[in-house]
């Protein structure tokens, strides 16, 4: 909220959604992000390193966990959210009858299968084709924004154990490397995050279109009719 009153009030462009060198962070925030510490739970404005994957509302833990489901992260959900809240493009429904992509905690491979099973269902691939890309580009983020290089899994891979802040021993394992690479349907190349950052900011109007209507309808509680718009 703090971030998104920022925008506003400070008129920044509608990319800074997308691409910003800011956030609005406290201490424990700063942490979670691997940005220089803070001091106090106040949220402030951060200028943010040049070497950080940071910056805008897609890299924010908010929406990276409301885009997860709590155990697992999901490029289908995360991929429907950047085209249905930042582009105001939302894809239709699934078909009837057609299994959705389970959570895999075993690692990335299971993952990417499954993905590319749906692209080969002529019933799924149409929208898939277009929000997978999306969502595997956000892949280096875990169910809680925090950054990673490598997936964890509950039961094979390398063993991590150790005690957290609360005196709690915890166990979990490492499997695969991360691999965020996509390619878009009209076959630009995403390698990472940033990537995806540059790609959305040439969607400018179409951020701004979708924001209208948003701050529209949270104004008056309607959809905004033919004439309206």
């Amino acid at each position: 909220r703090a971030f998104f009153g920022a925008v506003l009030r400070e008129n920044f462009p509608v990319r800074t959604l997308v691409q910003s060198t800011f956030v609005m962070v406290n201490d424990r925030l700063a942490r979670h992000y691997d940005l220089p510490s803070v001091a106090g739970s106040r949220i402030r404005t951060v200028r943010l390193p040049t070497t950080t994957m940071r910056g805008g509302l897609l890299t924010q833990g908010a929406v990276l966990k409301v885009t997860a489901d709590g155990r697992s992260t999901s490029p289908v959900h995360r991929g429907v959210w950047v085209m249905g809240r930042l582009l105001g493009t939302p894809p239709p429904p699934p078909p009837p009858a057609v299994p959705a992509v389970s959570p895999d905690l075993r690692g990335s491979s299971s993952l990417r299968e499954q993905l590319a099973a749906h692209l080969a269902d002529t019933r799924c691939a149409v929208c898939h084709a277009a929000f997978d890309p999306l969502g595997v580009v956000l892949e280096n983020f875990d169910v809680m924004g925090a950054w990673r290089t490598r997936y964890r899994s509950l039961e094979e891979g390398e063993k991590v154990t150790g005690i957290d802040r609360a005196g709690h021993a915890y166990r979990y394992y490492v499997t695969e490397v991360v691999d965020p690479q996509a390619r878009l349907e009209d076959g630009t190349q995403l390698d990472d995050i940033r990537d995806l950052q540059r790609y959305l900011v040439t969607q400018e109007r179409q951020l701004a279109r979708n924001l209208l209507q948003r701050l529209t309808l949270y104004a008056t509680g309607i959809h905004p009719r033919f004439s309206e718009r």
